[in-house]
């Protein structure tokens, strides 16, 4: 587990705090009915669709592991970040105390008044440090499928994606924000079995062991490490795949969002296309995730900042 303190959590809240535009379709925990034995029995798969801007997905799940089917039917890239909160904290407290130091914040930033909105970012209340970032899927294209499992705590969270509009705004203003239960009763779930293993670290970058082939593929991600980068948030792992004439640099230079065009739908770099993977996670946390490989080039990529000079930027050949 790793938390964030207020002068290094500023842009992460991007995904946390452009919550105004749920208030009117939100739900109070509270008044969720206990669920009955039957409904208690985990479902193969959690299914989750995005059509435009928003997330069509269950509000309660089981404990344990899950497997995540995030179908994107939208004209934009997406991707799922589950955010756990401290107990007591709703996404009416982010409402109230998030959303004021986040609107004074960003209005500065996009005045490039960036040591400003650092003092802006410092009115976050205390209960924001401890929010933590449980994994989800990685950046997945319009009109494809991410398949991610997970191994979740009992709590409350907020389903989230913070890929940017082309006026600059964040999905999660947009209605890419929601509350998701997950009970304390345990999916009974085991994790997938993998066909390669990938590790993270902020020191050793991306590595992987044996080499891929084409067909359906299981990954394992192993996050040895977890730490802020320049960005303000952890590393993760997007698969992405590559046509022959693409520009790895634009990529690189695409996936750092705190830049005045990075992470923004309409500057996605040509001749790239996003399969998933797995999402900001703490250390020593393992998740997967899955992809049918065509012979080929593909990127494992994290977005994070210079990932070229980190190792988190690699390219691997698919063959027959």
């Amino acid at each position: 587990m790793y938390t964030y303190s207020k002068s290094t959590l500023f842009l992460r809240v991007s995904g946390l705090v452009l919550l105004l535009g749920v208030g009117s379709c939100k739900s109070d925990p509270k008044e969720k009915p206990e669920p009955d034995p039957l409904a208690e029995q985990a479902p193969v798969s959690i299914q989750v669709t995005t059509k435009s801007m928003e997330f069509y997905a269950p509000d309660t799940i089981n404990s344990g592991w899950n497997t995540f089917v995030y179908e994107n039917q939208s004209t934009e890239p997406h991707f799922i970040l589950l955010d756990k909160y401290p107990e007591g904290i709703t996404i009416e407290n982010t409402i109230a105390e998030v959303a004021p130091a986040f609107e004074e914040g960003m209005s500065l930033i996009m005045e490039g008044k960036m040591e400003e909105s650092m003092e802006a970012f410092g009115k976050l209340p205390e209960w924001f440090s401890k929010v933590i970032f449980s994994g989800g899927t990685g950046l997945i294209s319009a009109g494809k499928t991410a398949v991610t499992t997970i191994k979740l705590e009992p709590g409350y969270y907020v389903m989230e994606c913070y890929v940017r509009m082309p006026d600059g705004r964040f999905h999660t203003s947009m209605g890419m924000a929601k509350e998701l239960i997950v009970r304390s009763t345990d999916s009974g779930m085991s994790p997938p079995g993998a066909d390669m293993d990938i590790s993270i670290s902020s020191q050793g970058g991306i590595n992987w062991n044996g080499q891929p082939k084409a067909g359906k593929t299981t990954f394992r991600v192993t996050y040895t490490d977890q730490v802020v980068h320049e960005n303000f948030v952890g590393h993760d792992v997007n698969l992405v795949a590559m046509e022959p004439e693409a520009d790895v640099k634009a990529l690189e230079d695409w996936i750092n969002w705190a830049t005045p065009t990075g992470l923004m739908s309409s500057t996605a770099p040509d001749g790239f296309t996003f399969l998933g993977g797995t999402n900001d996670s703490p250390q020593g946390s393992t998740q997967y995730f899955e992809a049918d490989l065509k012979p080929g080039s593909y990127v494992l990529i994290s977005e994070v900042p210079n990932t070229s000079e980190k190792g988190m930027l690699k390219v691997l050949t698919v063959g027959n």
